[in-house]
C-alpha cells in the first residue's frame, strides 16, 4: 500500500515521510490541520482498509437483512452492476466522511463485522429505490458516488434492506384530548421512532391544567405530566435500534392555558418533575400575537376545551374568532386569563437564551403560503422546522428528504455556476424520491394514508457557501444574494416540471384539486415574487401544464439540516455561512482540529499558509478579522456566521423563500445574545413574510475552536 499512499501524498503536493508509518490513517488524520490534503488521503487509506474486510463483489456481499428485490437484482444482473461501479465515479471522500459511514451508515453483520463498502452501500440503495430499472440504477448510484446529491438519512440506512422506513419527518396531531387518544398517539410516536423517524406533535388541543373532566369529575392535571411520558419515551424508544437519540418537536399555540408551563420545561433550573429536557419545543404563533407584542397589547389565555375550533383557523378568521372569545367570554362562560403579551414574549425569550428553544413558525405564513391548504389548517412542523405539512387524527403527514450538493456545479477556474446541470439533477431526483413513497414502509397506517394521497418530498442543498468561497463572493454580497434566488428558482422550475412529467405517466396526487397549483398559484405567487432566471412566459407555460395535467407531488421542495450527510459529502452544512474557519471534529478515533479547506488553498495561493497564521487562526477561534498580512477582499468572503449581520442571514432566508414550498430549517446566530437583538431578527423575520422564524438560537461559546454542533440527523439530508 506504501506506493498507493506515496501518489496520493504526490497528488495533494504532501511530503513523503522519512519513516514510513505502520498505519497510514493514523499518520494522515494527525496532520489534518497542516493541510486538508492529509484529510483526503486518510479518508481513502481508511476506505482501503474497509474494502479489504469486504467482499470483492457486490454480488458477494453477505448481507442479513436485504430486500428480496435486491437480492433477485443483484443475483440476476451480477455484471451489470459490476460494470457500472466498474465504469462509474470513484469513490473518493475524506477521513470524516468515511469515518461517518463507517460508524453509522455501512451495513454489518450479526456480529457487527461491516459488509459493505461505500460503493456497495450507494448500489444498494439505487436498487432499493429503482430495482429492476438499471438504466436509473445506474444515474443514481453516479450521482450518489459522485456527491452530486444524497437522499437523507433514514434513506441511506434502510433502502434496499427488508424494512425500508426511508422517510425523515413525521407530523403527528394528538389524536383526541383523552387518555385513549394520548395513549395510541404516545404509541404511534414510539413505532416512528423506532424506524428512525422524527417527530413533529401538536398538542393545542389538550385540556389545560384545572379543567374540567366529565369522565371522572374530576380536574385535568395539564400538559406538562402528559409530556412527560412524550419524555421518556423519546429517551427509552431511539432511533433504529441505537442508531440514534428518539427526537420528538412539541408544538403549542400561545394562547393555550399552560402555555406559561410549557415554556419553563427547558430551562436549567428548577424540578425536574416540570422538566421535559429530551423534548424539543415549538410555538405555532399568529400574527395576532405577533402584533399584540409589537403593541404591547394584552394577550388572552384559553383552554381548548372551551374554544376548540381556535386550532382550525388561521390568519383572518382566526382573529376575528379568537376575539369574539375575548369579547364574549364573560358571556359565554368560559374560563380564560389576561395577561401582557410582551411578558409571553419575555418569556420565550428567556428559555431561547438558556435553551436554544422553543423552535418558532408563523402559523399564518405556513398556512397561507402553502399548496396544502386546500387539505385544511395546518398546525405544526417537524423536528427541524423545515416541514410544512397537513395532518391529523387520521393523517400522519410524512416527509422523505435529499439534498442536492451545490459545490458539484461550480467551475472555481471560470467562476461559473450551472444551472443547467443542477436542474437535471433535480429533475433525476424528484423521480427517485417519488417511486420511494410507494417502496416505504410505513410504521402507521396514518402515515401510509397521508404520504400516498398528498406525495410531499423535500429536495434542498448543502454547501452553499462553499460555493460562495469557491467563487470568492462574500455572503453580504449582491453576487451572493443573486446567486442565492437563482439557484432555488432552478430547483423549484425543474422540481415543478420534473412532478408534471410524473403526473402526466402516473397520475396527480390524489388531493390535487382545489390546491393553490391546481388553480394556477405556484409558491412565488403566494410571495406576490415574479422570478427572474426563467422567462416569464416559460413559467406561464408551465402552469398551463400544472392545470390541464397536475402535479404528482404536492410539495417539492425544503432547506432542511444537513449535518450529517454534509459530512459524509465534504460540504458545508445546507445554506449556513461557517460557523468557524476552524473547529474541532470528534470520532472515535479522537478529536481532531480542522481548517477551512477554501481558506487553506487562497492563502496558499499567496503564499500565506504559514505557522505564523496557523497560530493566529487558533488565538482568534477560527476567524481571520484580525490577523494581518490578508488582504480585505479575503477576510469578506471567510466571515463566519458570527461575523455576519443577521439581517444578512435572514435576507438570504427571504430571497430563496419564494421558490421554497415547504420552509427552511433557520438558526439565529448571536456572538453575544441579547433580548434587543432577538427581537429585531424574530420581528424582522416575521414582517418579511417567512414561514419559520428561528429553529435555534445559537450563541458563540467560549474556546480555541468552535466544536461542530450536535446535528439533526433525523431530517439531515
Amino acid at each position: 500500500m506504501n506506493d498507493e499512499v506515496k501518489s496520493w501524498l504526490d497528488e495533494f503536493h504532501l511530503p513523503f515521510p522519512d519513516v514510513v508509518p505502520e498505519d497510514w490513517v493514523a499518520y494522515c488524520r494527525n496532520r489534518m490541520f497542516d493541510d486538508p490534503g492529509y484529510a483526503m488521503v486518510a479518508g481513502r487509506a481508511l476506505t482501503h482498509d474497509i474494502k479489504s474486510e469486504c467482499a470483492p463483489t457486490f454480488a458477494e456481499v453477505r448481507y442479513v437483512n436485504l430486500s428480496v428485490e435486491v437480492e433477485y437484482v443483484r443475483a440476476h444482473h451480477k455484471d451489470i452492476i459490476e460494470n457500472i461501479m466498474l465504469t462509474g465515479p470513484k469513490f473518493d471522500r475524506d477521513f470524516f466522511s468515511v469515518a461517518t459511514l463507517q460508524r453509522s451508515y455501512l451495513l454489518k453483520d450479526t456480529d457487527g463485522n461491516i459488509v459493505e463498502t461505500p460503493e456497495y452501500m450507494y448500489m444498494r440503495v439505487a436498487i432499493g429505490i429503482h430495482g429492476h430499472d438499471l438504466d436509473a440504477v445506474h444515474n443514481v448510484y453516479c450521482g450518489l458516488v459522485g456527491a452530486d446529491f444524497t437522499f437523507a438519512t433514514p434513506t441511506l440506512f434502510n433502502a434496499g434492506t427488508k424494512c425500508p422506513q426511508m422517510s425523515s419527518c413525521f407530523l403527528l396531531a394528538m389524536k383526541d384530548d383523552s387518555i385513549e387518544g394520548i395513549f395510541n398517539t404516545l404509541h404511534d410516536c414510539a413505532e416512528i421512532s423506532k424506524y428512525a423517524g422524527g417527530i413533529g406533535l401538536h398538542i393545542s388541543n389538550v385540556r389545560g391544567t384545572d379543567a374540567y373532566i366529565g369522565g371522572t369529575n374530576g380536574n385535568s392535571n395539564g400538559i406538562v405530566p402528559m409530556l412527560r411520558c412524550f419524555n421518556e419515551t423519546a429517551r427509552y424508544v431511539d432511533q433504529g435500534g441505537g442508531k440514534r437519540k428518539g427526537s420528538f418537536a412539541i408544538y403549542l399555540e400561545p394562547w393555550h392555558w399552560d402555555v406559561c408551563s410549557f415554556l419553563e420545561l427547558k430551562r436549567p433550573h428548577g424540578s425536574d418533575d416540570l422538566r421535559t429536557r429530551d423534548l424539543f419545543l415549538a410555538l405555532w404563533v399568529s400574527d395576532l400575537f405577533m402584533q399584540r407584542v409589537a403593541d404591547d397589547a394584552q394577550w388572552t389565555l384559553f383552554c381548548p376545551k372551551d374554544v376548540p375550533d381556535l386550532i382550525d383557523l388561521h390568519s383572518h378568521e382566526f382573529r376575528m374568532r379568537y376575539e369574539y372569545y375575548e369579547d364574549d367570554a364573560e358571556k359565554l362562560g368560559i374560563r380564560y386569563k389576561t395577561i401582557k403579551a410582551r411578558d409571553v414574549w419575555t418569556m420565550i425569550k428567556a428559555s431561547m437564551t438558556e435553551s436554544g428553544v422553543p423552535y418558532l413558525l408563523a402559523k399564518d405564513a405556513c398556512n397561507s403560503k402553502s399548496n396544502q391548504q386546500n387539505l385544511g389548517t395546518i398546525k405544526s412542523s417537524n423536528l427541524c422546522v423545515e416541514i410544512i405539512e397537513y395532518s391529523s387524527p387520521s393523517e400522519t403527514a410524512v416527509c422523505n428528504l435529499a439534498s442536492v450538493c451545490l459545490p458539484r456545479f461550480v467551475n472555481a477556474e471560470t467562476h461559473f455556476f450551472d444551472l443547467v446541470s443542477l436542474g437535471d439533477t433535480v429533475q433525476m431526483l424528484v423521480r427517485s424520491m417519488d417511486l420511494i413513497i410507494d417502496k416505504n414502509r410505513y410504521p402507521t397506517c396514518e402515515a401510509h394514508l397521508s404520504n400516498t394521497r398528498h406525495r410531499p418530498i423535500g429536495i434542498g442543498v448543502q454547501g452553499l457557501a462553499d460555493v460562495f468561497a469557491m467563487l470568492e463572493f462574500p455572503y453580504e454580497s449582491l453576487e451572493a444574494h443573486r446567486l442565492n434566488a437563482e439557484i432555488f428558482e432552478t430547483i423549484y422550475f425543474n422540481a415543478v416540471s420534473a412532478s408534471v412529467l410524473l403526473a402526466k405517466d402516473r397520475g396527480p396526487y390524489s388531493s390535487f384539486e382545489g390546491s393553490p397549483a391546481s388553480q394556477g398559484q405556484l409558491q412565488f405567487d403566494l410571495w406576490n415574487v415574479k422570478p427572474s432566471v426563467y422567462p416569464a412566459a416559460k413559467w406561464m407555460h408551465l402552469k398551463d401544464r400544472v392545470q390541464s395535467i397536475g402535479l404528482r407531488n404536492s410539495l417539492l421542495t425544503a432547506v432542511m439540516p444537513t449535518a450529517s450527510t454534509a459530512q459524509i459529502c465534504m460540504n458545508s452544512e445546507q445554506v449556513e455561512p461557517l460557523n468557524s474557519n476552524l473547529s474541532v471534529r470528534n470520532t472515535l478515533a479522537g478529536s481532531f482540529m480542522i481548517v477551512n479547506k477554501h481558506l487553506v488553498k487562497k492563502l496558499k495561493s499567496v503564499g500565506m499558509w504559514n505557522d505564523t497564521v496557523k497560530a493566529e487562526l487558533i488565538a482568534n477561534r477560527g476567524s481571520i478579522q484580525g490577523i494581518e498580512g490578508i488582504d480585505t477582499k479575503t477576510k469578506n468572503i471567510f466571515k463566519t456566521i458570527w461575523e455576519i449581520k443577521m439581517k444578512h442571514l435572514v435576507d438570504m432566508a427571504v430571497g430563496r423563500a419564494p421558490f421554497i414550498c415547504q420552509s427552511q430549517s433557520m438558526s439565529l446566530y448571536f456572538d453575544n445574545v441579547t433580548d434587543r437583538k432577538l427581537d429585531s431578527a424574530l420581528f424582522y423575520a416575521w414582517r418579511n413574510g417567512l414561514k419559520t422564524l428561528s429553529y435555534y438560537i445559537r450563541s458563540k461559546p467560549a474556546g480555541v475552536a468552535q466544536a461542530v454542533a450536535p446535528p439533526c440527523e433525523s431530517c439531515s439530508a
